[in-house]
């Protein structure tokens, strides 16, 4: 596995309990205010009966769905994280890495209406898990990806490569983690070469603010097509 890719889970490891805090209660304001909301919009606008949530983290967005009578399926990397979802009420969340999913070496279930990874793909390699994701979808399913906008995220270094969030403007004690910032074409590619089709593309932003607060893509397989 390459340093950074490493380095990558190693800090998720170590933030995880900060990461739960912040989340749960409400210290991220683009959450609050726009990102959040946009995925459930844009989950809730397909009318999925089950979904599969990449990347759930502490389990919010499970338990959102849950309350609005969706069967909603987490899967994390990090036992922390997949703890707190199990406690705070998510019915089923497992505990798998990414490489494992991407190798179909575990068994998360199938036959999901909707895949969604909510600032979930941040490492570099992200087309064997997209491509082992297609495969579960059910016929007319889809995968909605919400991350940071590239435009933004770019600080005018506008190409793919990794990229360091340090947790400057947030409480409590953080490890830098790196993270994969790619091109919106970078995007679309790495869809492509997955066996999707973009059906959606979405710029959320906040009426106050003059940048998209993120880059919304919903895609279908092209074998369900």
């Amino acid at each position: 596995m390459p340093a950074d890719e490493l380095t990558l889970l190693q800090s998720w490891h170590h933030n995880a309990q900060a990461w739960i805090e912040a989340v749960r209660s409400g210290a991220i304001e683009s959450r609050l205010k726009v990102t959040d909301q946009a995925i459930l919009l844009a989950i809730m606008g397909r009318q999925p009966e089950r979904v599969l949530d990449l990347g759930c983290g502490e389990g919010w967005l499970l338990r959102a769905l849950a309350e609005r009578g969706i069967e909603a399926v987490g899967v994390d990397g990090d036992a922390t994280l997949v703890e707190a979802a199990r406690v705070a009420g998510a019915s089923t969340v497992h505990l798998a890495s990414y490489e494992q999913l991407a190798q179909a070496s575990v068994d998360i279930g199938r036959d999901f209406n909707l895949i969604c990874a909510n600032f979930a793909l941040l490492h570099q390699d992200i087309i064997p898990l997209l491509a082992a994701m297609n495969t579960l979808l059910a016929p007319g399913g889809a995968l909605v990806i919400q991350t940071l906008h590239p435009w933004n995220a770019a600080a005018g270094d506008y190409q793919d490569g990794w990229r360091e969030e340090t947790f400057s403007g947030f409480g409590g004690q953080w490890q830098p983690m790196p993270w994969y910032m790619r091109t919106l074409s970078s995007w679309f590619n790495a869809l492509d070469i997955a066996g999707f089709r973009l059906a959606g593309l979405q710029e959320p932003q906040h009426p106050q603010s003059p940048v998209p607060q993120s880059l919304l893509l919903v895609a279908e397989s092209r074998e369900n097509a």
